[in-house]
């Protein structure tokens, strides 16, 4: 039985596939030519080809060749060929019994082939055989390591569907292109596809390996009569092909979108009632960025400024991480579903979308192994770091515009297309500025330290590079300041702009961090991550010593590959810049000075969190993982493979993300929610929250957000400048009256109200230009009460659930 179906799976394999035809030996040029029920046009073609080919490469039997493949055609197509080629000998035709789609076609023609380079050419004269000359010369100017010149078509649907390992191509067929004989045969041989899209699946697989494609404008005949007859169903088998084509990437995606709603699931069990557990203030802070973006647009406001908290002085929203570049355009989002709806979103898409993209880079670059390329790209966007800030750091989280910079400007060291790239680099770090600076900056550092250890490691390589890559970078920059200049000059030189902002002296990272397990990684310890981190949002490094030892251990192991040699230096010289100005000895009272020292003081970096500069070492170790795992998996000998396998596992699962973990949220008061806030506060005037929000207690926040920002707050979670230095500090700059009320919510004994007291209250009531006091019902809520009363002279009002103490103009 088994005999009898394999031979009969021979027979119909052998049927399907066109006749073999003789080889005729080496010739210069090989023109291919599908056709498929073309009689109406194949003949014209033919005789224009004789004529150019015989004029411009010859009439000797080696000089050139015509292969017709027909894909079974059903009139005088193979009749015409075979009469020109009873003509012509240099003319050949291949026949297919069974239609199978102008791939297969392709695909036949070009293995028959035997010229040292093949022209691929439609069955009609729509591109004029003269136009070959333009091919020829750009694939000649390419030099030694040319592949391809493509004639540039119309084809909208392959170019945007099909080959994004092509970005900027607008050939996006071989319609009409001119390949090297020996690398089109290496193509076409492992091409799969027979329909249409064979052409995305070749050029695809052509810049996987590394090898140039030229792009050249070429002349179209606009003749009804050469135009091809397609079949009702092509446009749905291009798809359908498109989709196959694209399957992996698309599962590699889906893989990205459900770790990320993994890692998000608490929050969504229950948008309304559940609030990020370890995102301290954040998740309210990042949330009222939402809603003050959509308030500002709806009501045509300077999306730039706010009065809506820090009354009377208000934020300068540029000078904070609002993410002006996603918060405006889901304003819809916003509008329809609400802000929390948003943050959430922007956090688990943001997050499988930076997975991809560093995917994309990876297997575009570095990797031939699609799933090798989809673990770097995961460890890059779900290492230890960038979950802790998934607790409320979207701008440290939502990072999938740096793997297209990087490659950017990879391409600008190729220096194909110095203008082109350059205005794209520029537009790409324009858009970075609106997602987030400091993590732009971070990663601009990172790249530095890359360009520079790869000058060590491949001088030549690295000087070829820096006049194209200087060049391009120059016109970025022509790009990027007429753009960002009222932007930038907003920020640092507008209302409530600040110089610096202080983190205090223990900002860098332990020693032990770098070795031990964050919060949320699954071997990981809370009360040991929490000593040795700033918070739990700021847990910057917590790689793992496992993780790290395979680091270390892939570049020992691929240390002849430059690439490791770079990425090796930039992780140790990240890892120390992140260890801060001054550096314990663990288990010692030793401190020694970093590496950070010198950086301290450097204009924008006195404003980062040095320990933040560790997490350049995801995306390393993500690359450094993809490149080990590509080489393990092509491994001839099983143990090996094995093994490899077993250690990437052992250093992969300690760290992997467990759920964000999530809390009831405090409900807003019913004061807020039934609008009965409206009586009390006037338009221009603010509410004054006791305790006023800071970022220690913001939940004031969530209130103006619910109440859709109908009135202002006193006091807030913002950076602000504080001081005639104009310090950048978080939160509004304190008042007396603004710390008399958090200290005794949070334990201390009220004072005795003197005369001083109650002067200094009205003081900045009215420098607040409050209309209203709200205590809502919370722990010492009877000392509070009753200091305040003694302050202002007289009893609240209840109204609803909270104290209320009208406070506007001539109330105190």
């Amino acid at each position: 039985m088994t005999d009898t179906t394999s031979t009969g799976e021979a027979e119909a394999a052998e049927a399907a596939a066109p006749e073999a035809p003789a080889w005729l030996g080496a010739v210069g040029l090989s023109v291919v030519i599908p056709a498929h029920d073309d009689a109406h046009r194949i003949g014209p073609t033919l005789d224009a080809f004789r004529a150019h080919l015989d004029a411009r490469h010859g009439s000797g039997p080696g000089d050139w060749e015509i292969v017709v493949v027909d894909d079974a055609s059903t009139d005088a197509t193979a009749a015409l060929v075979e009469a020109a080629a009873a003509d012509e000998p240099r003319i050949r035709l291949i026949r297919s019994e069974h239609h199978r789609g102008r791939g297969a076609a392709l695909r036949a023609g070009v293995l028959a082939s035997a010229g040292e380079r093949v022209l691929l050419a439609d069955a009609g004269p729509g591109t004029p055989p003269a136009e070959l000359d333009r091919l020829e010369q750009a694939l000649g100017e390419e030099g030694q390591g040319a592949t391809a010149a493509l004639g540039r078509s119309g084809n909208r649907l392959v170019r945007a569907v099909g080959i994004p390992g092509i970005p900027g191509f607008r050939a996006d067929t071989c319609g009409f292109a001119l390949f090297d004989g020996d690398r089109a045969r290496a193509a076409f041989g492992a091409s799969v596809l027979d329909g249409p899209a064979i052409d995305a699946e070749v050029l695809r697989w052509v810049r996987r390996q590394g090898w140039h494609v030229a792009e050249v404008p070429v002349r179209r005949t606009p003749d009804p009569a050469s135009r091809p007859r397609r079949a009702p169903g092509d446009r749905r088998r291009a798809l359908a092909e498109l989709f196959r084509l694209n399957a992996g990437g698309l599962a590699v995606a889906a893989v990205f979108i459900a770790l990320s709603a993994y890692v998000f699931h608490g929050l969504w069990a229950d948008l309304d009632g559940r609030y990020l557990k370890d995102a301290l203030q954040d998740q309210n802070q990042w949330e009222w960025f939402v809603g003050v973006a959509t308030d500002n647009i709806t009501h045509l406001r300077n999306p730039l400024f706010t009065t809506a908290q820090g009354m009377p002085d208000g934020v300068n929203l540029m000078a904070n991480a609002t993410m002006l570049g996603l918060t405006v355009p889901l304003i819809p989002v916003t509008l329809l579903f609400g802000e929390t709806v948003t943050f959430a979103l922007v956090l688990t898409l943001g997050m499988a979308a930076s997975a991809w993209t560093w995917y994309w880079l990876i297997r575009r670059r570095l990797v031939q192994s699609r799933w090798a390329a989809a673990a770097g790209g995961a460890l890059a966007a779900f290492a230890p770091p960038m979950v802790s800030h998934a607790n409320g750091h979207p701008n440290f989280v939502v990072l999938f515009m740096l793997p297209l910079i990087i490659d950017r400007a990879l391409r600008l060291c190729e220096g194909r297309d110095i203008v082109r790239d350059g205005v794209l680099l520029g537009l790409f770090a324009t858009y970075q500025i609106f997602l987030g600076e400091e993590p732009l900056l971070i990663a601009a550092l990172g790249m530095l330290v890359f360009s520079l250890a790869y000058l060590l490691v491949d001088r030549r390589r690295a000087l070829a590079a820096a006049r194209p890559l200087g060049l391009g970078l120059v016109i970025a920059a022509g790009v990027c300041v007429p753009l960002l200049i009222f932007p930038l000059y907003w920020q640092f030189f507008g209302p409530q702009s600040y110089h610096s902002v202080l983190h205090g002296d223990n900002a860098g990272n332990s020693p032990r961090a770098l070795v031990e397990y964050a919060s949320r990684s699954l071997f990981g310890d809370a009360e040991t991550a929490g000593r040795l981190s700033l918070n739990t949002t700021e847990q910057n490094a917590f790689y793992g010593w496992p993780l790290l030892a395979l680091g270390v251990a892939v570049c020992v192991w691929m240390w002849r590959n430059r690439v490791v040699r770079a990425l090796a230096i930039t992780g140790a010289v990240t890892l120390a810049l992140s260890l801060g100005p001054w550096v314990p000895v663990p288990r010692t009272d030793v401190v020694l000075p970093g590496p950070w020292r010198l950086m301290v003081k450097l204009p924008l970096f006195e404003s980062v969190i040095e320990g933040r500069v560790a997490m350049v070492c995801a995306p390393v170790l993500g690359v450094l993982l993809a490149l080990a795992l590509d080489r393990i998996v092509r491994m001839r000998t099983r143990e090996l493979r094995t093994l490899g396998l077993l250690g990437v596992a052992a250093a992969l699962i300690p760290v992997l993300p467990l759920p964000l973990a999530v809390r009831e949220r405090a409900p807003v008061p019913a004061f807020i929610t039934s609008g009965a806030w409206k009586g009390y506060v006037k338009d221009g005037e603010a509410l004054v929250p006791v305790p006023l929000p800071d970022p220690g207690q913001a939940d004031a926040l969530h209130w103006q957000v619910e109440a859709d920002f109908g009135f202002r707050l006193a006091g807030g979670y913002f950076n602000g400048p504080w001081g005639p230095d104009r310090i950048g500090i978080y939160g509004a700059t304190p008042r007396h009256l603004s710390n008399l009320l958090r200290d005794v919510r949070y334990g201390a004994q009220p004072p005795e109200i003197t005369p001083q007291w109650r002067e200094r209250a009205r003081q900045d009531l009215e420098f607040w230009k409050a209309g209203a006091v709200v205590l809502p019902f919370q722990d010492r809520g009877v000392e509070l009460r009753d200091m305040i009363s003694e302050l202002l002279g007289r009893q609240p009002q209840k109204v609803e659930d909270v104290w209320v103490w009208r406070v506007g103009p001539g109330q105190v």
